[in-house]
């Protein structure tokens, strides 16, 4: 089995990390992701990275060009947190999600949320029984171990803070009773960045909630070529067993690369750029509303299991770099002004890289 290199301090192929925004790279100082690294045919031993890496060439058996977003979603499920996936329709969003949960064999729901949609809906209600004359609990879609949000945004906040006590406390709290949610548990939302008739801009706290920001970008040329060759030759993204994609990976791997990732060590130096990072957010005279506490602790889980999937059992700044956008883009508030003038959160945290010394 070949395993994928460290990481190498070259430009990204894509234009950002996990996403095609134009984002000026001289900007944006990131360590290239290794998404086109030599992949391992199947996981070998008991080595849960080598199995979590296997993952990503599955996943790719079904998805066409959108390794940075597989790498961050393996990221997300190391740390334990949750996913916004942001691109059009149409660039493999469900499809991502579900080769994800195949080739780590867990289960998975997708849930379409429209303006109509309960907080019920989500997670799950009493019904009453007329045979027995008791009320029992009916689960619902939210108890599995990925759960699909798709298109979070067109549903009221009432029904989207349904999800919040989900993605916080991995339980449901129905007539008092807690009911814990199983284990592994992500929520991966999408969102169309295009659309914003009859939709509901996600709150500054949910979005807080939220690991990591992915965008997926329109594939290029030759991708969308080989899109079109397998469909060709009978690709049918709704049996992915057809498609030769099978787990490579499982629960048990999961936990126990968590408990590594656990481990993996970051230097007081590393701990101190982490924290002027997301202070340099706060200042910047664009931004109403800077990175938070949690933030920063977001940006040091997801660069832990970076640097662990990489191979190592430390923290680097590079690790710190190559994770910034896509933790932290979804965390700024931007003014008003600034907004009118062209500014983006990616630019303010481009400016907050460039300001802030690099530990050597």
């Amino acid at each position: 089995m070949t395993t994928p290199p460290a990481p190498r301090n070259e430009p990204p192929h894509h234009t950002g990390w996990a996403d095609g925004q134009a984002v000026d790279q001289a900007d944006v100082p990131t360590t290239a992701l290794p998404t086109n690294a030599a992949r391992p045919a199947t996981p070998g031993g008991d080595d849960p990275r080598a199995r979590l890496r296997a993952v990503r060439a599955e996943v790719a058996k079904a998805v066409v060009g959108q390794d940075p977003a597989v790498t961050g979603l393996v990221i997300a499920m190391l740390a334990g947190g949750h996913v916004l996936l942001e691109g059009v329709p149409g660039v493999a969003k469900t499809l991502l999600v579900r080769s994800l949960a195949t080739s780590l064999d867990v289960r998975t729901k997708r849930l379409q949320f429209t303006p109509d949609l309960m907080p019920g809906d989500v997670t799950g209600s009493l019904i009453y029984d007329a045979r027995t004359a008791e009320f029992s609990f009916r689960e619902g879609p939210v108890f599995t171990n990925l759960l699909l949000a798709d298109e979070i945004n067109r549903t009221p906040p009432k029904t989207q803070a349904a999800l919040l006590e989900a993605m916080e406390e991995h339980q449901v709290t129905v007539d008092g009773s807690p009911r814990p949610l199983p284990d592994p548990f992500m929520v991966v939302a999408t969102q169309n960045p295009v659309e914003y008739e009859g939709t509901y801009p996600l709150p500054e706290a949910q979005l807080d909630r939220f690991l990591l920001k992915l965008i997926l970008p329109l594939p290029e040329r030759g991708e969308e070529i080989e899109v079109l060759s397998r469909h060709a030759t009978g690709f049918n993204p709704r049996d992915l067993p057809a498609a030769g994609l099978h787990a490579v990976a499982s629960p048990d791997d999961l936990r126990a690369a968590r408990e590594q990732v656990r481990t993996v060590d970051a230097s007081p130096e590393v701990l101190a750029y982490v924290v002027d990072l997301v202070r340099a957010t706060r200042t910047s005279p664009s931004v109403s509303l800077g990175v938070s506490p949690r933030g920063a602790t977001a940006l040091l889980t997801t660069a832990k299991a970076w640097a662990w999937l990489s191979g190592r059992g430390f923290v680097t700044p590079d690790d710190v770099k190559a994770l910034a956008l896509p933790t932290l883009r979804h965390r700024i508030q931007l003014r008003a002004e600034a907004e009118l003038e062209g500014v983006s959160t990616e630019s303010v945290i481009s400016g907050a890289l460039r300001s802030v010394p690099v530990p050597r």
